[in-house]
């Protein structure tokens, strides 16, 4: 019993020696490894070493700094990190580790703006083969942060927060396969990511190879100011760091306008190129579906220095397209205003910025709809007024006009119309340079504002009926009209009289300039 114990003690003291003196070989070993692979310079703190069951290693305070840059941050820096490996592994080449697990991982990504150029000391391992070469065969870290600096002169860098990253056969000089969980700050929700990663180029980070797939589901856009609903996305991206082709699609469908809170769904899909040093995208080609309508949408997402987000420029072409899609969006009431096919192009810029999309959002272009109809009573009414009167059939506009006041137009599903325009947006007011309406037997050309908030209507210009000024009318105001009728009567293009619509959305006043 006595020669048991004694050899039981011996034994546990003979490991301790042991460990005691693998401890500084191990550690000098790992720090020439790191920085024969990132030919930086490397700072361990701590690292222990335990030989039960296997080579058990712990430590912590790990900082990497790259010579080929100069950097105030370390490139890497780790705050505590673990691996395990049959003890045997140590003396082979190369060494094998098993699984290493790490938290408080910094990963810092220089830019060639900050790149060293005095002269560098020779790589030991760069010509004679004198590095020590270490194979990571599972490694996996929790809470991490990646830090990409800008590529560009008074720009932002990146920082993205990893939930989670496992890479598999991490060996220098080679790719390495990666998971990883994302956050995504905005809109909030998770990306997961698998790919293949690297050679890592530690002359220019920026042209690291990388290619793989992502998932980001249930993300809130609700957390994007003056936009609200839940997107999931997929898609396929490969390239290098600093020029990533993405191929992708979303799918949301409840989007909406926090000014109208209507939910309708919208799809897309996108290919883009992305600058992943600084999020700078290039969308190439962006195809949307919204209801029954389709857009196609080309431009850039810039971010701007010293702002929080990108600056949106794009050029966008709307059609086949139904107006009551578009309406869906911008409109509060559950019908739209009118119905009808519409074709849209248009340049949209949306600066970075606190205020709602409406109040940042900037348009300027030219539309045009096809058999138009208005959904209100009022408006419809009024519509087809102006046709009857212009066709010379004042007792049918007298109908219209009755019907106006009773809110049931009495031609539908009959008059239909024809619009274009050429208008701008800002601020959230629709100003319109040039508004061509177009019903039978007239036409009105108008120039005013629509603002989107008080659904406030401003506008102002002619008609031109087809119809001579007394054929409008009936009866004492037919008679009274007649010595007027040189005075707006065009030859060969009718009668021109100016008009003007004011009020409100919801109660429009159209008025026949005439003084009676």
């Amino acid at each position: 019993m006595l020669i048991a114990l004694s050899l039981a003690i011996g034994l546990f003291i003979a490991v301790e020696i042991v460990a005691h003196r693998v401890e500084p070989v191990l550690k000098a070993r790992v720090a020439d490894a790191l920085s024969e692979d990132f030919d930086s310079r490397v700072q361990l703190a701590s690292f222990h070493v335990s030989i039960t069951h296997g080579l058990h290693v712990f430590g912590g305070g790990l900082v990497i700094y790259p010579r080929l840059f100069v950097m105030h941050e370390p490139m890497l820096a780790v705050k505590q990190f673990s691996f395990y490996t049959p003890w045997k592994q140590l003396f082979h080449q190369p060494m094998h580790i098993e699984q290493v697990d790490l938290s408080g991982l910094v990963i810092h990504i220089p830019t060639t703006m900050e790149r060293n150029n005095s002269p560098q000391p020779q790589r030991k391992g760069a010509h004679n083969g004198g590095g020590v070469v270490i194979i990571v065969n599972r490694l996996a870290s929790t809470d991490a942060r990646l830090i990409i600096d800008p590529n560009k002169p008074g720009s932002e860098g990146l920082q993205f927060d990893i939930r989670k990253l496992q890479l598999t056969t991490v060996a220098p000089h080679q790719p390495l396969k990666f998971r990883a969980v994302l956050i995504n700050p905005k809109p909030v929700g998770n990306v997961q990511s698998s790919g293949v990663l690297g050679p890592f180029r530690p002359d220019d980070p920026g042209e690291t190879p990388v290619r793989g797939t992502y998932w980001f589901r249930n993300a809130d856009l609700g957390t994007l100011n003056g936009i609200a609903g839940t997107l999931s996305s997929q898609g396929n991206y490969e390239g290098t760091l600093q020029r990533i082709n993405v191929d992708g699609k979303t799918v949301t469908p409840n989007f909406r306008l926090e000014i109208t809170g209507r939910p309708v769904p919208l799809n897309t899909t996108f290919h883009a190129i992305v600058d992943g040093t600084n999020s700078d995208t290039c969308l190439q080609s962006v195809v949307a579906q919204l209801l029954d309508s389709r857009i196609v949408a080309k431009g850039d997402l810039v971010r701007v220095p010293g702002r929080p987000g990108h600056d949106i420029q794009l050029n966008v072409i709307v059609g086949p397209a139904q107006i009551q899609d578009l309406l869906a969006l911008a409109d509060k009431r559950e019908q739209p205003l009118m119905t009808g096919a519409v074709r849209l192009h248009t340049s949209f810029q949306l600066p970075p910025g606190p205020q709602p999309v409406i109040g940042r959002l900037k348009l300027t272009g030219s539309f045009s709809v096809e058999h138009a109809r208005f959904t209100d009573a009022k408006f419809q009414a009024a519509v087809d007024e102006i046709s009857m009167r212009g066709q010379g059939k004042p007792k049918k506009a007298k109908q219209a006009r009755a019907a106006a006041k009773l809110g049931d137009p009495i031609s539908a599903p009959g008059i239909v119309s024809q619009l274009s325009g050429n208008f701008s947006l800002g601020a959230g007011t629709i100003s319109f340079s040039y508004l061509s309406f177009s019903v039978p037997g007239a036409d009105v050309v108008l120039h005013g504002i629509y603002t989107t908030q008080g659904e406030q209507l401003d506008f102002h210009g002619f008609a031109r009926l087809d119809a001579k000024l007394p054929k409008m009318f009936t009866g004492w105001k037919s008679i009274l009209l007649r010595p007027l009728d040189p005075f707006f009567y065009k030859r060969g293009r009718g009668t021109q009289i100016p008009i003007r619509v004011s009020g409100t959305r919801a109660d429009p006043h159209f008025g026949l300039d005439l003084g009676i």
